[in-house]
């Protein structure tokens, strides 16, 4: 029986596809945790714990140091709120071509008896603009971009795309017409609209600041549904305050945007959908099981994609550092232990690596022999061994 910790309130229709097989929350040293929001910094994680899956898309609430340490694999749900973030941008570029905000706080401060006089007198005021033939920057084309990039087209606008990591799976995503930019300043340089949909790490933290910020017409409307942190606020609050940007939405509230009339701040809510929340709970929970059960890796924050068919009786899965003569100290033992190889797999990722080997006899006793003698290897961080059912 696997058991399972959950943090946060999970889709039921999430802990629903888990199998018999699993309990959740019944035990203190669980093998997995199902988590979404909760910051898991403070937290010590305990040494049963073999997997954690985050029902989204971020992972910065995860001790990914402490975690690879502890021998415990992490992963997201990638694209499980990717059509929830779509379309409140499709919403919200709607909302800024008609002004849409400030006619309709227009029209709660004005409710006299004449009412429908004034408002025809100053509905000028709100004359808005038609997205047909206008140009969106869509930055980062990945879940999320592509699907923007793909609306905005259907919407007639012209799309160009700006994203340097993209991948040969990633780019059949995205329709044909989309116009690719060979930097981001000449992503940006035409622009109506800027949206910007890329993971947040050390090449992506303020990658909209001062100089992007300045290639931007001023007339350019600028979106932050990604990560807090993407955009500079400060520089972008400057540039508003200095014409040179007309408006900024984001999803990602700080003091210093609280109270301008050029800013628009939503609480967070991009990938908050019911569907999503289920889309990325079901994931997770696909995803744990096949960890748990097979040992395979598929899209890990912190380990290597190793997938090897089990057609063996057993598997023996080792999380371990990357460095030289691994491999050759793991087989060292299963030879120590008279164990014949059906098959072996190894993969690295960054300063990790991760070995499968597959074998067809083992008795209890030498399994646990063969474990604590693998366990002695100082950069071995977990052994697990698996049974084929």
């Amino acid at each position: 029986m696997y058991q399972i910790k959950t943090y946060n309130a999970i889709a039921q229709a999430g802990l629903d596809t888990f199998t018999t097989d699993y309990a959740i929350n019944q035990s203190d040293q669980p093998d997995a945790y199902l988590i979404r929001s909760v910051d898991l910094h403070p937290e010590t994680l305990p040494k049963s714990l073999k997997v954690i899956a985050r029902a989204g898309a971020g992972y910065n609430n995860v001790p990914l140091d402490r975690a690879t340490a502890n021998g415990t694999a992490v992963f997201n749900t990638p694209g499980s709120n990717a059509n929830a973030v779509k379309e409140l941008i499709v919403a919200l570029l709607v909302i800024a071509s008609r002004n849409l905000m400030a006619a309709a706080n227009y029209s709660a401060k004005h409710t006299e008896a004449d009412v429908s006089q004034r408002t025809e007198h100053d509905k000028t005021k709100f004359n808005g603009t038609e997205l047909l033939g206008k140009t969106l920057a869509v930055i980062g084309l990945g879940h999320v971009g592509s699907l923007v990039a793909n609306a905005a087209l259907n919407l007639g606008m012209n799309v160009i795309g700006y994203d340097p990591y993209l991948s040969a799976d990633a780019a059949w995503n995205i329709a044909k017409p989309v116009q690719r930019a060979a930097t981001l300043a000449a992503a940006v340089k035409n622009a109506d609209y800027v949206t910007v949909h890329v993971p947040k790490n050390e090449d992506t933290v303020n990658l909209i600041d001062q100089d992007e910020l300045a290639a931007m017409p001023a007339t350019a409307q600028l979106f932050n549904y990604s990560r807090i942190g993407i955009v500079n606020n400060a520089a972008a609050v400057a540039a508003l305050h200095a014409g040179q940007l007309a408006h900024y939405y984001t999803d990602f509230g700080e003091p210093q945007l609280a109270d301008d009339p050029q800013v628009t701040v939503t609480p967070h809510i991009g990938g908050s959908t019911v569907e999503a929340e289920i889309n990325g709970a079901t994931q997770a929970a696909k995803t744990i099981m096949t960890y748990l059960e097979t040992g395979n890796v598929h899209a890990a924050i912190n380990l290597p994609d190793l997938n090897v068919p089990f057609n063996a009786a057993y598997r023996f899965t080792v999380i371990h550092e990357n460095v030289p003569n691994m491999v050759s100290q793991i087989t060292s033992k299963l030879a120590a232990a008279n164990l014949n190889i059906a098959t072996m797999a190894n993969a690295a990722k960054a300063h990790t690596a991760y070995t499968i080997i597959d074998v067809d006899d083992l008795d209890h006793q030498s399994s646990q022999q063969l474990i604590d003698a693998l366990y002695q290897i100082p950069a071995v961080a977990r052994v697990r061994l698996l049974i084929h059912h």
